[in-house]
Parts: C-alpha cells; structure tokens; sequence
C-alpha cells in the first residue's frame, strides 16, 4: 500500500472523528441516540469491509492477500478488537466515577482519549507486533495495577482515584486546579497556568487504552500480518467505541449494584492479563461472556432491589 493510499485513509479517519464530534455537540448524549449511532458505526465498518472487497487489488497492488481473504481478516480483526474493547468501556466507567467528571464533559474526554489511542496505535502498529512483545511484562504491571484497582473499588467509600501514579506525575510537573473549567484542559489561576482535572482524566484515558492495546494489537496480528487491515480494524473499533460507551452508561447509571459489579470486573481483568501467553489464557469469547454475564446479574439485582423498595414505599 502506497503513502498515498495511508494519506487518503488518514483524510477518512478524520472526516469519520469531525462526525463524531458534530453527533455529540451539546454533551447530552440519551440511550436512544447512542444506540443509534453505535449501529451506524457498526454498519459502517461492514460498508467498508464491502470497499474492500471490491477494490482491495487497487489499494494493495500485488498483494499476497486475495479480495476474499483480506475482507475476512479485516472482519475478523474488527470483531476481535471490537470485543476486546469492552474491557476499554469499562475502565472509562471506573474512571469517570472516579474523578467525578461532570456527565455533560464525558463527550469530549472520551473523544481526545480516542483521538490519542488512535495516534498512539498506529504508531505500535508501525513499530510491530515483534516489538511489543519485548514489553511483555508491562503487562503484569498493569494486571497488578488493575486487581489492586478493583479490590480499592470494592472498598471504595467515595475519597480515592481510579490512577494515582499518572495523576501523581502530572502533579509533579505542574499545578493542577480542584475543579473543572467546561472542556479546557488548561487554564488560569492567580494569574498563573495550571492544568484541569480534565487534562489527567484524558491523559489516564488514552493510557490505559495504550495499555490495551499491548493485549489487542498483538491478538490482532495473529489474524492478520497486512498492517493495512491491522490499522483499519482498529480504527473501526475505536471509532465506536464513545458511542457504545453511552449506551453502557445510560444502563449503568439506573443500577445500584454498579460498584461491586465494576470491582469484579476490573480484578477479572487483572487476573485475564495475567494469563495472557500461558496455557490457561482466557480466550476473548469467555472474557465478553463474563463481563456481560456479571452485568447481567447486576441489572437483575439491581431491578430487583428497586423493586423491592418500591413495594416497601406503597406498603408504608
């Protein structure tokens, strides 16, 4: 594939975030709206899987990859990194809760954190999955770093941070103002400079999304070599990722037993990135079946204890 071709895919991408942008103006984003719009980006990416198909021999003159074969490892990596990002969704959750980000600032946290896994992505992929591999143990850091996460949430009473060590480094760096200030990731106190909340929740962000991707790049690679395909499936994946994101919130939001249900997951996910390159790694359908599952067990606890304090209130 030619500069050109990587040039005009690069147009595409950013045409692709402008409409983001432009479908989350105003920052209040209903379940309606989010499911809308995580179909169309579903969609699209099966639109483009069709582009492919139909002219994969004019992007990729010369190709080991037949139109056939490159439209399956494109489909396959989609769907892999599009489940994989669940986990993503999830740690955006623990750590909008957190920081306390206002619910109208999500939009645009989610999008600059997107925007940064983008660029960062695509700069590994270039690097290679060989590379990565070399890091491997980052890996365990973080799966550390994310059991001592969620056992933190479970015994959260409300007064401690998702992340303290990129906060902490931040800190240290510069002086960070207590509150927020709309969208602005910097601004002005006594005159002086000083960063927002919202610039270490972005920054938290697109980290822990990087560090994802040390799990989902190399997964992606075993499906495909072609880094055309690699790039494209994660840019896909990524794409609608704020918009499936919403449609998690809205639910999440209306249930009680939110906190113990994040904390399992986030130790689940520990425990998973732990075992990865092992005999007993956890192959991704069985990591979505539990997360969904301890979801699922979460709204039913939830409706049902709703319920119950609502008959409670009739019979008072």
């Amino acid at each position: 594939m030619t500069l050109t071709h990587y040039l005009l895919f690069a147009v595409f991408t950013f045409s692709l975030v402008c409409i983001d942008i432009w479908q989350t103006r105003g920052g209040a984003i209903s379940l309606k709206k989010a499911i809308t719009w995580s179909v169309f980006w579903f969609g699209l990416a099966f639109v483009f899987a069709g582009v492919l198909y139909l002219y994969w021999d004019w992007l990729v003159p010369g190709s080991d990859y037949t139109p056939q074969s490159a439209t399956l490892s494109f489909v396959t990596g989609y769907l892999l990194e599009k489940s994989l990002s669940v986990d993503n969704l999830f740690v955006f959750a623990i750590i909008f809760h957190q920081y306390a980000v206002p619910e109208h600032l999500r939009p645009r946290a989610l999008l600059w954190g997107v925007i940064g896994a983008l660029v960062l992505r695509a700069i590994m992929i270039a690097v290679g999955a060989q590379l990565l591999e070399q890091y491997h143990w980052v890996l365990y850091v973080f799966a550390a770093f994310l059991i001592w996460t969620g056992i933190q949430l479970a015994t959260d009473k409300g007064d401690s941070h998702v992340s303290p060590l990129p906060e902490k480094m931040v800190r240290r760096l510069m002086p960070v103002s207590e509150n927020y200030d709309g969208n602005k990731l910097f601004s002005k106190e006594n005159g002086k400079r000083v960063a927002t909340p919202m610039f270490i929740v972005i920054g938290v962000i697109a980290c822990m999304d990087v560090m994802f991707a040390l799990d989902s790049i190399p997964a992606i690679f075993a499906v495909t070599r072609e880094p055309f395909l690699v790039l494209a499936a994660n840019v896909f994946a990524l794409l609608g990722l704020r918009s499936l994101y919403f449609v998690l919130q809205n639910m999440m939001d209306k249930f009680v037993y939110l906190k113990p249900a994040l904390s399992f997951i986030m130790v689940f996910i520990g425990v998973k990135m732990c075992l990865i390159g092992t005999p007993y790694e956890v192959p991704t359908w069985l990591s979505l079946s539990v997360l969904l599952l301890t979801m699922a067990v979460a709204v039913i606890a939830s409706i049902q204890k709703q319920k119950s304090l609502k008959d409670s209130l009739d019979l008072g």
